[in-house]
């Protein structure tokens, strides 16, 4: 039983470890990325968008399996977590060999290295010291730094660049577990809601994209929001002027329009729509005394009461966008500000009348007592109405993981792919029929060109260092396939 219990944590480690586990769970994890990009997600997705690109069924389904907020899911989250393990775990398994590697290159080629090396040659001395001596001249000459091995009796060179290029991988590992990491604490942690903030009011509570709402410590007000249109009347772009208020003081403003977010405390405000709200902002309306006093301009808005004389004052009790009449009473029919209705409450010295303003029937319905008569100035925007700015809104704490392992895997990609681990070893060696020879042996991790250009530069500088006649490089190439 104890052998069992132990050896489960084993068999999932190196289940785990396995290069195709990882694989095919990267595999999936692309896949499901993939299924994130196609298909439109929530709420960055208007739902009018929505219901056109999907039946409802369709989209029903969609929403059930959470392929329309993929990156949020729960599964997409478990996901990018296992892929984490995995490579974790293969890292852990391959450390050992690679760092040994790293921190004790081999610098001393003995027989057996030397007659398995595929790239080298053996160029004829007379004194192994001079020629050593020679070999580290043309290294230097050439930027390589030489270093000299010594064992026992025998005196070798060594030399080598871009060592760190066999760590790419592992700098390539830790940049995709940045960026996993970032993408599970946005599925756990972060959040994606909406909210309308009406101009010239606040407000603080998002309306989550699971259905849920959440409450910011700090509140959103809109100072201005408008639309700008092209000749032909369509929509240009939103805007508003938000403000940041917390604890009564604002701590910072912004105009912003689609694609230029207001951020503060890492939650992120994106414009995302506009329109209005069916309620009056204000209205400039002239007031004509009974009393044959002159006419004044007084503007309104909702519950706002404005002095006409020193003992009148005119309050805007209720609005009606769009009215109508039954049974002698008023109701709405729409919020669209088509045919208006002003109900006006007139106080003198605490007695109240009753007053409604109909424009567009060029009349109002009054109480006889009523010391005013009322009408809608007669200009342009005299009647202003209320808008509110819809704002989506994106809580990403993960966001700094995922783009420093995007520019982390940036360099780790580069010094894979740009960086060639070179190795040359140059040492005096006799053969079996007694003559003296300089070994020169190269390797390199990747770039077959880039290093044969580098091993054949060496090589004929060392020639001619030496005085030694030079041979065609496909001569060369043959000899060195036949050794």
């Amino acid at each position: 039983m104890a052998f069992t219990v132990v050896a489960i944590p084993k068999k999932i480690y190196r289940t785990f470890a396995n290069l195709r586990t990882g694989i095919i769970l990267l595999i999936l994890t692309v896949i499901a990325a993939a299924v994130g990009t196609f298909i439109l997600q929530r709420p960055i997705t208007d739902p009018d968008k929505m219901a056109q690109a999907y039946s409802p069924t369709t989209l029903y389904w969609l929403d059930r399996l959470t392929l329309t907020d993929v990156f949020h899911a729960w599964w997409f989250a478990s996901l990018l977590a296992l892929v984490s393990i995995s490579i974790i775990f293969a890292s852990i398994d391959r450390w050992p060999n690679a760092w040994r590697f790293y921190a004790r290159p081999y610098r001393k080629p003995d027989s057996h290295f030397r007659a398995v090396l595929p790239n080298h040659v053996e160029l004829p001395i007379t004194d192994a010291k001079s020629a050593l001596t020679s070999a580290e001249k043309v290294m230097h000459e050439l930027g390589w730094k030489a270093e000299r091995i010594v064992d026992h009796d025998q005196v070798s060179l060594y030399s080598e660049k871009n060592r760190f290029s066999v760590m790419a991988v592992y700098v390539v590992h830790t940049s995709l577990l940045l960026i996993f990491l970032g993408g599970i604490v946005d599925a756990v942690v972060g959040y994606r809601g909406f909210m309308s903030v009406v101009n010239h009011q606040s407000n603080n509570v998002i309306d989550l994209r699971d259905g849920g709402k959440k409450t910011l410590p700090f509140a959103i007000r809109c100072n201005d929001t408008g639309q700008e249109n092209y000749p032909d009347g369509t929509p240009k772009k939103w805007w508003s002027k938000l403000s940041v208020v917390r604890n009564g003081q604002e701590v910072k403003s912004k105009e912003i329009v689609v694609n230029d977010p207001l951020e503060y405390g890492g939650v992120r405000f994106y414009q995302a729509s506009w329109g209005a709200t069916g309620q009056l902002d204000k209205a400039k309306i002239v007031a004509q005394s009974l009393d044959g006093g002159p006419s004044q301009t007084v503007q309104l808005s909702l519950n706002q009461s404005v002095n006409l004389d020193p003992q009148t004052t005119v309050t805007l009790t209720e609005f009606i966008p769009d009215f109508f009449v039954r049974d002698n009473q008023i109701f709405r029919r729409s919020d669209d500000p088509v045919n208006p209705a002003f109900h006006l409450t007139v106080n003198r010295a605490g007695v109240p009348t009753q007053v409604w303003l109909m424009p567009a029937y060029k009349n109002s319905t009054e109480d006889q007592k009523a010391p005013y008569s009322f009408e809608l100035l007669n200009e342009a925007h005299a009647m202003q109405m209320q808008h509110y700015t819809g704002l989506e809104i994106s809580h990403e704490p993960g966001q700094w993981g995922i783009w420093a392992g995007v520019l982390l895997m940036g360099c780790g990609l580069g010094v894979a792919f740009y960086m060639v681990h070179i190795r040359f070893w140059i040492m005096p060696v006799e053969t079996k029929d007694g003559s003296l020879v300089l070994w020169v042996g190269g390797a390199a991790n990747k770039n077959k060109d880039r290093f044969e250009e580098k091993y054949y530069e060496l090589v004929a500088a060392l020639r001619h260092e030496l005085g030694i006649a030079e041979v065609p490089a496909a001569e060369e190439e043959a000899a060195m396939a036949h050794s």
